[in-house]
C-alpha cells in the first residue's frame, strides 16, 4: 500500500523505466477529471447496488428455508451453497456460454419473455451486457449472503416469535417487528461484506466482456492502466482512489444501519 501511494506521485511507465518524474498529485487530478473514470464508477456502483439488493432478498429467502426446513436439512444447505464453492472464473465462463448468441441456453429457454428472443445478443450493447454480468454475480454470491443471514436468523429468539404469534401477529408482522429488527447486525455485516466485494468486481467483467460495451469497473480500469498500458504511476493512483472509496463505502454502510455492535454481542 505504501509503495502504491509512493508510485502514484510519479509519472512512471515501465516501457521507459528511466524516465520517472515526480509530479505530485497530477495523477489524481487526471483520474478525477477523466470522464472514463466516472463512467466506470457509475458502472461499479450500479452493479454493486443491484446485485447486493437482489442478493439480500433472495439470500434471506434461502436463509429462511435453510433455517426452517426439517427434512434433508444438510442436503438443502449444501445444494444452496454449491455456486459459492465454484471458482469465479469458472462461473464467469459458464455464464458467458449461457448468454452466448449461438450456443447459449438463455435465449432458447426464456424466449417466451417479451424482452428476450432467440437472437438476443447479450454482449452486443451496454445494458444487455451489464445484465449478464449482474446475473452471473448474483448467482455466484447469493449463497454467501444466505450463509451470513442464516447465522443472524439463528440468533432470533423463538420465544419472541411464539409470543408475537400468541398475540395475534401475522407472519408479515412477525417478520417486520421481530425477525428483521433482531437481525440488523447480521444484515449489516452481510451487506457490508458483499458491497465491498461487489465494488471491487473484476473477474466476471474480465471473462465475459473484457470491458467492451462500456462495462468496465474501476478495478478493470486499474488493471488496464497497470498491466496492459504499464502506467504504474497512473494505475497506482487509481488503486489508491479505489481503496479510499472502499473505506468511504464501508463507513457509509455502518452509519446507515446504526448498529450498536456492543449490544448486538450481548455486551451492553
Amino acid at each position: 500500500m505504501a509503495q502504491a501511494l509512493y508510485l502514484s506521485l510519479f509519472r512512471y511507465r515501465l516501457t521507459v523505466p528511466d524516465d520517472r518524474e515526480f509530479i505530485g498529485i497530477d495523477n489524481y487530478v487526471t483520474v478525477l477529471t477523466d470522464s472514463l473514470f466516472w463512467q466506470d464508477t457509475w458502472n461499479t456502483v450500479l452493479i454493486m447496488v443491484v446485485t447486493v439488493a437482489v442478493e439480500l432478498v433472495i439470500g434471506f429467502a434461502f436463509a429462511m428455508v435453510m433455517h426452517r426446513i426439517i427434512f434433508a436439512r444438510g442436503l438443502m444447505r449444501t445444494s444452496i451453497l454449491i455456486p459459492y464453492g465454484i471458482i469465479t472464473v469458472v462461473s464467469a465462463f459458464a455464464w458467458q456460454f449461457a448468454f452466448s448468441l449461438n450456443n447459449g441456453f438463455v435465449n432458447a429457454w426464456f424466449h417466451w419473455l417479451p424482452w428476450i428472443s432467440q437472437d438476443t445478443n447479450w454482449f452486443g450493447d451496454h445494458w444487455h451486457a451489464m445484465f449478464a454480468i449482474m446475473v452471473s454475480e448474483i448467482w455466484k454470491t447469493t449463497p454467501f449472503m444466505a450463509l451470513l443471514l442464516l447465522a443472524g436468523l439463528s440468533q432470533v429468539s423463538e420465544d419472541m416469535l411464539e409470543a408475537a404469534q400468541v398475540d395475534g401477529a401475522t407472519w408479515w408482522q412477525r417478520l417486520w417487528k421481530v425477525i428483521l429488527p433482531n437481525m440488523r447486525a447480521a444484515i449489516m455485516v452481510a451487506v457490508l461484506f458483499r458491497a465491498l466485494d461487489a465494488y471491487r468486481i473484476f473477474d466476471n467483467i474480465f471473462i465475459m466482456t473484457r470491458g467492451a460495451q462500456d462495462t468496465e469497473s474501476i478495478s478493470f480500469l486499474t488493471y488496464r492502466q497497470v498491466i496492459e498500458q504499464m502506467q504504474l504511476g497512473l494505475g497506482s493512483a487509481l488503486s489508491v482512489v479505489l481503496f479510499l472509496s472502499v473505506l468511504l463505502l464501508a463507513w457509509l454502510i455502518v452509519k446507515l444501519f446504526r448498529v450498536d455492535l456492543a449490544s448486538a454481542r450481548g455486551e451492553g
